[in-house]
C-alpha cells in the first residue's frame, strides 16, 4: 500500500516555490546592461553595448588603452558623398559628455552633451593623406572633459 506524502496541493505549493526560487538565482547572476549607442544612416541602424563601462563612474586609467584598441562588434554601409551619419546615445552618456575618436584618437575639443547629433559622412573618409579608407573605425566616448567612463564601437563601410 501506497501512502501519499503531499496532497496535490501542497506538491503544487512545492513546484511554485521551487520555480521561484530557480528565477531568482538566474536573475542574481545577470548583470546591469550598459546603456546604449546607436549609429543610424538612412533607414539603418545598429546600436550596441559599451566595449568597456564602470556604471557612469570613471573607468581605470590602465584600462582606457585596451578598451579605445577593442575591435568593432557593429558596422554600417555608408555613402560618404550623399549619406548623413546620426549617432545617438542614452540620455546617461549625454548627462557625462561624450566625443567621437577615428581610429582611436580624439576628433572633437569638447564634450557633447546632446542625445543626437549629425554630422556628414565625408567627414569620415577624408583622402587628404592619399586614397579614402573603405572603413573607418568610429568609437563613442563618454567622458567629462577629464574622465572617460564609457567606450562604444563601430565601423563605418564605404558603399561600393
Amino acid at each position: 500500500m501506497t501512502v501519499a506524502f503531499l496532497t496535490p496541493k501542497r506538491r503544487r505549493a512545492a513546484v511554485a516555490l521551487g520555480a521561484v526560487s530557480a528565477g531568482l538565482l538566474l536573475l542574481s547572476a545577470c548583470e546591469k546592461p550598459t546603456p546604449l549607442a546607436t549609429v543610424t544612416v538612412g533607414s539603418s541602424s545598429v546600436n550596441t553595448e559599451a566595449a568597456c563601462y564602470n556604471d557612469g563612474k570613471p573607468l581605470p586609467d590602465k584600462d582606457i588603452p585596451g578598451c579605445l584598441n577593442k575591435k568593432p562588434t557593429q558596422s554600417i554601409s555608408v555613402d560618404p558623398a550623399m549619406d548623413q551619419i546620426r549617432f545617438g546615445v542614452d540620455p546617461k552618456i549625454a548627462e557625462l559628455g561624450w566625443t567621437i575618436f577615428l581610429g582611436g584618437r580624439n576628433a572633437e575639443p569638447e564634450p557633447f552633451k546632446g542625445t543626437y547629433r549629425t554630422i556628414p559622412a565625408s567627414a569620415f573618409f577624408s583622402s587628404q593623406m592619399g586614397p579614402a579608407p573603405e572603413k573607418t573605425q568610429v568609437t563613442i566616448v563618454a567622458n567629462s572633459g577629464k574622465n572617460v567612463a564609457g567606450i562604444w564601437h563601430f565601423e563605418l563601410k564605404k558603399k561600393s
